[in-house]
């Protein structure tokens, strides 16, 4: 692992402030490409349907700076249909991306996550550990460990996706100019 620990990064970047009718958690993902290709996709605020299924269509306003807005179409589903982001933190020195929910059709209220990628070596290649937390209020009616899993469920998924998505870039990185060598063409 190189910099540090899922621990120290945690501790360093995913710090949140709950109150009662909160609750919070940090989830990892370990996924097989290079940070860059990784990073790639989990900056682009204006493209989360890139690598986030359950997202449709995002339409983003404003110059992709801290405080640029996004109006995020959901798909079926889920108990929503839109979601309005701001974006809170884009550091591309040190790989840290935070959004906050500020408005939509959906019960995350007070709803705030960060993402920070990390490289490291997986079976002896370039690797990315990806950690998300998030900070949510509880809504009324349902118990912070039912509000948690549902978030995690859904950052889950996004993870998943996130690991499928840059794993078959990453293989396509790696294989086309061997099919471009193997062809003859150069």
């Amino acid at each position: 692992m190189v910099g540090g620990s899922e621990e120290d990064f945690i501790r360093r970047h995913h710090k949140h402030d709950v109150a009662d009718n909160q609750c919070s958690s940090s989830l990892v993902k370990h996924i097989k490409a290079p940070l860059p290709l990784v990073w790639s996709l989990v900056r682009r605020f204006d493209q989360p349907q890139r690598y986030k299924p359950f997202v449709s269509r995002c339409i983003a306003q404003g110059d992709l700076r801290i405080g640029t807005v996004r109006e995020v179409n959901v798909k079926s589903g889920l108990p929503a249909t839109t979601s309005k982001e701001r974006l809170e933190l884009l550091d591309d020195e040190e790989h840290i991306f935070s959004v906050r929910i500020v408005g939509g059709d959906h019960r995350l209220k007070n709803y705030s996550s960060v993402i920070t990628v990390h490289p490291e070596t997986i079976d002896g290649r370039p690797g990315t550990m990806v950690i998300e937390s998030f900070v949510v209020d509880v809504p009324e009616g349902n118990t912070k460990d039912e509000t948690c899993y549902f978030v995690e469920a859904l950052i889950k998924c996004n993870l998943k996706s996130l690991a499928d998505v840059s794993e078959h870039l990453a293989v396509q990185v790696r294989t086309e100019p061997q099919l471009v060598v193997e062809s003859g063409v150069q």
